[in-house]
């Protein structure tokens, strides 16, 4: 028995999240531990390195599972391949790596990097995974605001309520806002961790300060608050990407695997 991370890139629109819920069917990690087990011919349990919401996507996700197969390696390309012809158009499996058996896709985890898409002017080619923001929106007070974000750990005010997770702590090591094309803006934050709906309601708070409806000494209280009902709303999920996950290099090793 070896234990393997596999990189993969899901568009999440079709999807109810990564996670499998009761009651709740056509996860991403629903149908991958379905098809893998079903080409592995053992049951494959996948645990996450995060739980991506409905309609969130991922460019590179990191799940770790625990498998027989002698050659998983040996014939990687094989099993790529293979798992990518027996799993939808929205799910694409990159690779496999073996790694050390207590290596943990998601408590072994350094940092995680989301990316949020926004764009000012209708485009029709990339409505699909960017949040069009209307009017005049200014980015160098939103910069000057998400600043502040690095200084403080408790993100109480940019949690979903009753997430039922022992701390509110996170520590932002980057918050930046980037003009990516003509009219178009992305929003990149990298924490050691993420809040349920984090990112999405701190860039929907981040856009009240663009659009002067509050001032940044104002988003600095409502971080200091700690309180979800003095933050703005939530923006739309289709525009929000799980783009990057940071492990240290001694897990990759696999010397301690037995």
């Amino acid at each position: 028995m070896a234990r393997y991370f596999i990189k993969l890139s899901y568009n999440g629109t079709p999807f109810n999240g990564w996670q499998i819920q009761d009651n709740t069917p056509n996860t991403v990690q629903q149908v991958l531990q379905e098809k893998m087990s079903l080409l592995l011919k053992e049951e494959i349990e996948l645990t996450g390195c995060g739980r991506t919401d409905t309609g969130v996507h991922a460019r590179d996700y990191i799940a770790h599972f625990d498998s027989n197969c002698t050659d998983l390696i040996l014939n990687k390309k094989h099993w790529v391949y293979k798992f990518n012809t027996i799993l939808p158009p929205e799910i694409s499996v990159q690779d496999i790596i073996e790694v050390d058996y207590k290596a943990h896709a998601r408590f072994s985890a350094e940092s995680r990097t989301y990316y949020y898409f926004v764009h000012q002017h209708k485009n029709p080619f990339i409505d699909t995974f960017s949040y069009s923001v209307y009017g005049d929106v200014d980015f160098e007070k939103m910069n000057k605001a998400a600043l502040l974000l690095l200084n403080y750990t408790d993100f109480t005010s940019f949690s979903k309520l009753n997430s039922q997770v022992k701390t509110n702590n996170c520590k932002i090591t980057k918050a930046v806002w980037q003009k990516v094309g003509e009219n178009q803006w992305r929003f990149t934050i990298t924490a050691d961790r993420f809040l349920r709906g984090m990112v999405r309601a701190v860039v929907g708070t981040l856009l009240m300060v663009g659009r002067n409806k509050i001032t940044i000494d104002q988003f600095k209280k409502i971080i200091e608050a700690k309180d979800r009902a003095k933050a703005g709303n939530n923006v739309a999920a289709n525009a929000l990407f799980l783009v990057a996950i940071k492990y240290p290099r001694n897990i990759y090793s696999g010397e301690s695997k037995k």
